[in-house]
């Protein structure tokens, strides 16, 4: 929570977001583009996906936010992250950075660390390993998953939670860390929230899906970002069990996918509100 700005609840992050549709620009990878855009629908943005660098000035200018995802980098869509960045920065658009897989190459951790350099993003989402990597500049990664040592847990909570406004401190940016124990926090304060279901790490692009919900929640919220995208991190582990509570028999990890974007679209101020899991420390 920025200055002396009151906090707003949950809901009315959600219910501004399907009041404004922000529309978001997406540079994203390829394996989750198509999750992406349906989970910023779902949520009542508007997703508009293009890495050609001559093409994100003009695609960047008309959006309110940018969603820079490095999942499968090249020479072109790095560029056109640069591009895209300094024009919404320029702009006074809000950018997310989803730094998937940093740690796990020295390319991944080179381009992330010239995103939260160059450009500030105004939020930066990834698992633990990846964040770790961001303020160290290397890191044990798995492959685009946190590896197993890198964990937030009731143990050691509170030095994580101190870890996370530190560097929220250090970026000027709201950093969120996703995993069983989700954080997600500003210099002075940090949510602990416990939404979510276990199998949802068994679907591909989770973290890719929120990432795009998160920026088009900052985009509708901007004085409240720590507000909404807590409200975005509660709302995608909310829509996981509801989508869970609904699977069949024979049911697998694609019925999941579909039953969690599902949940999103139907989610209200209401549900979201009473169903959101979360201290504020």
């Amino acid at each position: 929570m920025s200055g002396e700005v009151a906090r707003i609840s949950m809901g009315e992050c959600l219910e501004k977001v399907r009041k404004t549709c922000p529309l978001v620009h997406n540079i994203t990878n390829y394996v989750t583009v198509n999750d992406v855009a349906n989970v910023l629908l779902a949520c009542g943005g508007s997703p508009i996906m293009s890495d050609e660098p001559e093409d994100v000035f003009d695609i960047t200018s008309i959006c309110g936010g940018l969603n820079i995802n490095i999942g499968t980098l090249n020479t072109r869509s790095i560029e056109a992250m640069k591009v895209a960045g300094k024009r919404a920065k320029e702009l006074g658009h809000v950018v997310l950075l989803d730094p998937v897989g940093a740690g796990a190459s020295a390319l991944r951790t080179k381009t992330a660390r010239m995103i939260v350099d160059e450009i500030h993003p105004d939020v930066i989402r990834g698992n633990i390993s990846e964040i770790k990597s961001l303020v160290s500049g290397s890191g044990t990664t798995k492959g685009v998953d946190a590896d197993a040592a890198d964990t937030v847990t009731e143990e050691n909570l509170d030095t994580m939670v101190q870890f996370v406004k530190d560097f929220s401190s250090k970026t000027n940016a709201v950093i969120a860390i996703t995993g069983a124990i989700d954080l997600v926090a500003d210099a002075n304060e940090c949510y602990v929230i416990r939404n979510g279901r276990p199998e949802m790490s068994k679907i591909t692009g989770t973290g890719c899906q929120l990432s795009g919900m998160a920026t088009a929640y900052a985009v509708a919220n901007p004085e409240h970002k720590t507000e909404a995208v807590a409200a975005a991190v509660c709302l995608m582990g909310l829509s996981g069990e509801i989508g869970w509570s609904r699977m069949q028999e024979g049911d697998g990890n694609s019925t999941y996918r579909n039953r969690i974007i599902d949940a999103i679209y139907n989610v209200d101020a209401r549900t979201l509100q009473e169903g959101a899991k979360y201290e504020i420390r």
